[in-house]
């Protein structure tokens, strides 16, 4: 399904009235008026492996000058990160999710999720991804302080990768 979108999604931005009819999805005379000056990179978040396969891979961080600080950032903010299987994604209601959430803390998110002024964290979670044959990795910083990640990565990250 995610493949057919990112289709039609693509389709729709040629310009004119798209028509599409697929497995999953049909779209019937339609049309984006305001079109991109250029074309748009689609980034996706996966959860199963036919999935990443398309997204590739997006590795969340939750960069702060204060370790603990960016830790609970990313706890409160997206706690889905230390959800295993199904629960991580694919809960009925967003009661189900909250139920679910409640059951993770700090240390839960900490295992998988790079937090604080550190550069070592990172560019280990970078490198795995190497290490297994990816040649890009999506990099989502949580919270609202983007850009002092966005520094910190072209200052710490960049010249090391």
């Amino acid at each position: 399904m995610l493949e057919e979108a990112v289709e039609v999604m693509r389709l729709l931005w040629q310009g004119g009235e798209q028509t599409h009819r697929g497995r999953h999805y049909t779209v019937d005379h339609a049309r984006v008026y305001t079109l991109p000056e250029k074309p748009i990179e689609v980034y996706v978040a996966a959860s199963k492996p036919n999935a990443a396969e398309l997204a590739k891979k997006m590795l969340h961080c939750a960069h702060d000058t204060d370790e603990k600080k960016g830790l609970e950032r990313a706890t409160r903010l997206w706690p889905n990160l230390a959800l295993e299987g199904p629960l991580g994604q694919e809960l009925a209601t967003p009661s189900d999710f909250e139920e679910a959430a409640a059951m993770v803390d700090d240390e839960d998110v900490a295992e998988s999720t790079p937090h604080g002024p550190d550069p070592a964290p990172y560019l280990e979670l970078i490198g795995k991804y190497a290490d297994a044959g990816f040649t890009h990795v999506y990099v989502h910083q949580i919270g609202d302080n983007q850009d002092a990640f966005a520094e910190f990565a072209a200052r710490e990250l960049m010249p090391r990768l």
